[in-house]
């Protein structure tokens, strides 16, 4: 009786900690990681390096002076050399460590053993980098970083550059219109694609750059932006009177860039540009981002007339792609689906967006569009985006590489608020006022009533 009580005593803490140790892992893995995990992590790294190197098959047979030296101090036996290790280094999501690979070895080699490595030292997962030739760096995360997404506190932003999501690496995913001027953004409905065009809008909005919306659903998904937005069509109508004057600025731009080009033979090779990037500030007309929501409304027809006007309206978008990275104008087209039965021109425009990103879509054909004539290895990571995870997609470019993000929730009212928050941003565009959409005025609070002074009476 003594020993069942003793027993009662030690295991009822013992089960409380483990039961608040696995309720801490599922709702707070970040704290679960810094606390636990991390620590565990690091004593199996440490303590199995060489022997789960060994095991993967990345290590190389030593040298002849290494041999001669192990033999002449020692009588232990001669063991394979694994790449040389250096400091461990923790962050709140997982540990990072650089490798000098042995010779003969090269950075597939080490990401070909990267699930072997996972699995070894209990990480969720493990990405591969290569810093300089001979040197890579692994990344080790310690938990699903995408199932709740909080941003890094440090992030690399500048003008024209977003942070919009995590990578499934921990590391921030930034919209850098400089680097990928255009891209096209697929997703089904309540895929998370109105999430990332909310984070891109908010984040422009404090920067000085022209904001022009296309949204043919009537304007519902760009209209509460309207305060920082210096151009809105909200049907193809309007987008086929809007289309052709930005085609116009473009052209003017251009002839900006042609007139200060006046190269004469001692003109310093700094001064001659081809973009509006070479341009002095003063004189360097500002940005523009044109965001294109459901694209494929503007290809759909009716009569023969529609036709015409859809024609036209592809031609002025394919130009703007192939012809508007130099003249500061970038576009951001976003729908649910995106293909060469859109009609004639669509996939010539699909071929100038060199950013791509993919959430959930609800047939493979649609990821194919996105990402087949890529990264065609992404299309099936692409395919399994689980519907209870909104806001996840694959992200990828022309170069072939590809990951996985996910967008952190932001609210419509607080995206809106930024954009009214940064309304005296607007740029003045006087070929865009005629677009320019109205923006509502918030109902005045009347306020209440002061009470009035009551007599003092007995």
């Amino acid at each position: 009786m003594t020993d069942l009580t003793t027993l009662l005593e030690v295991g009822g803490p013992l089960a409380a900690l483990g039961g608040g140790t696995a309720y801490t892992r599922a709702k707070y893995p970040a704290v679960y990681w810094s606390a636990i995990g991390g620590p565990i992590s690091t004593a199996r790294l440490l303590s199995s390096y060489s022997s789960v190197m060994e095991a993967c098959g990345l290590t190389v047979a030593p040298s002849r002076l290494r041999v001669l030296a192990v033999k002449a101090t020692t009588r232990r036996e001669v063991r394979p050399v694994p790449p040389r290790r250096g400091l461990i280094r923790p962050t709140s999501t997982g540990l990072r460590i650089r490798l000098r690979l042995a010779p003969g070895q090269e950075p597939a080699d080490v990401a070909a053993s990267a699930e072997r490595l996972r699995h070894a030292w209990g990480v969720h997962a493990v990405y591969v980098n290569t810093v300089k030739p001979g040197v890579v760096e692994l990344r080790l995360v310690g938990y699903d970083v995408l199932r709740r997404v909080r941003m890094p506190r440090k992030v690399d932003s500048g003008f024209l550059k977003v942070p919009v999501a995590l990578r499934e690496d921990a590391t921030p995913f930034v919209r850098d219109y400089r680097t990928v001027p255009h891209q096209l953004t697929l997703g089904a409905t309540l895929s998370g694609k109105s999430m990332y065009l909310r984070h891109l809008i908010a984040g422009l909005a404090s920067q000085p750059v022209a904001l022009v919306g296309i949204d043919c659903k009537r304007g519902v998904e760009l209209a509460p932006f309207a305060a920082r937005l210096s151009a809105l069509a909200t049907d193809p109508d309007e987008a086929a009177e809007l289309l052709p004057v930005l085609v116009k600025e473009m052209e003017d731009r251009y002839d900006l860039i042609k007139a200060r080009q006046g190269i004469t033979p001692g003109t310093p090779d700094e001064e001659i540009t081809s973009d509006v990037w070479g341009l002095p500030e003063n004189e360097r007309p500002v940005p523009i981002v044109l965001f294109v929501d459901e694209v494929a409304e503007l290809f759909l027809t009716a009569t023969r007339k529609d036709e015409e006007r859809r024609d036209e309206m592809v031609t002025q978008l394919i130009r703007l792609a192939q012809l508007g990275r130099a003249a500061g104008i970038y576009l951001e087209v976003c729908g649910q689906r995106f293909g060469a039965e859109l009609g004639k021109g669509a996939t010539m425009l699909r071929a100038q967006l060199t950013g791509r990103v993919c959430h959930r879509v609800n047939d493979e054909a649609s990821a194919k569009m996105a990402l087949g004539d890529i990264a065609p290895e992404a299309v099936d990571a692409a395919c399994a985006v689980a519907p209870e995870m909104p806001g996840l997609a694959v992200a990828g470019d022309t170069s072939g590489g590809w990951s996985r993000i996910r967008t952190p929730y932001l609210s419509l009212g607080d995206a809106a608020e930024i954009c009214r928050e940064s309304a005296h941003l607007v740029p003045d565009l006087p070929a865009l006022k005629p677009f320019q959409p109205d923006v509502p005025t918030r109902p005045v609070e009347t306020p209440a009533p002061a009470a009035l002074p009551h007599p003092v009476t007995d």
